[in-house]
């Protein structure tokens, strides 16, 4: 069956994820308690079977993300610190964007599959949108989700369920493509979707279990994509 649509990560898979820590360096020294309990309280969101395990009834992602963020800061939590990591870390890394450089070939590759009559879309775990101007981005796809603002990290099912749906076609019409075996290869086979890998040379193509295909140059992927 040929691909109807491909959809993307963003983070470490348009671009490499060094070129951002590099510029966040100064930022992790500065907030490093808080971007550590940012991280727990991610892989606690992620770690829960079902979503609403760890969201309380009234409350969005956010809410429930800065909730576990103050626990794990042992402080008492309030609408202050949701505006605070609004701040520091969604609205503020965004503005590293506008200084890094994609992989080769991921313009010319979009173009591709756009020009081939594909549906492109991006799936990303942060809010895209922003990051996404900065990089050149922000005109090309079909569909652009967040899966916090859907309520769930990858790898759960829901993000993946909502980007067929938004994209009104089977699963397996769609392939995905990431950097994370633990998030986008599993998550999305896991969802019906097929995927793609993006990884360097230098592995082993075993530690991509599951992945349809793995490949290092974008132009691969192109070929792969179009036959």
């Amino acid at each position: 069956m040929a691909f109807a649509a491909v959809a993307f990560d963003l983070d470490g898979t348009l671009y490499p994820n060094y070129r951002l820590n590099i510029r966040l360096i100064p930022f992790i020294l500065r907030e490093w308690p808080l971007l550590l309990a940012f991280g727990h309280a991610r892989d606690r969101l992620r770690a829960a079977e079902k979503p609403e395990e760890r969201i309380l009834p009234g409350e969005n992602f956010y809410a429930a993300q800065a909730r576990l963020v103050a626990a794990g800061l042992r402080i008492p939590y309030t609408p202050s610190l949701r505006d605070k990591i609004e701040r520091l870390i969604y609205q503020g890394w965004a503005v590293h964007f506008r200084s890094i450089r994609l992989y080769p070939f991921v313009r010319e590759t979009l173009d591709s599959l756009h020009r081939a009559g594909l549906k492109l879309a991006l799936l990303s775990d942060f809010p895209p949108e922003l990051k996404l101007r900065h990089l050149g981005l922000d005109r090309i796809w079909d569909l652009v989700l967040c899966s916090e603002a859907i309520g769930a990290l990858k790898p759960a099912s829901l993000p993946f369920k909502e980007l067929a749906r938004g994209l009104d076609m089977e699963p397996e019409r769609i392939l995905y493509v990431g950097n994370s075996v633990s998030y986008d290869i599993r998550g999305a086979k896991a969802s019906g979707l097929r995927a793609a890998l993006l990884s360097s040379p230098r592995k082993s193509p075993n530690r991509a279990a599951g992945a349809d295909f793995i490949f290092s140059d974008y132009r691969k992927l192109t070929q792969y994509v179009l036959g």
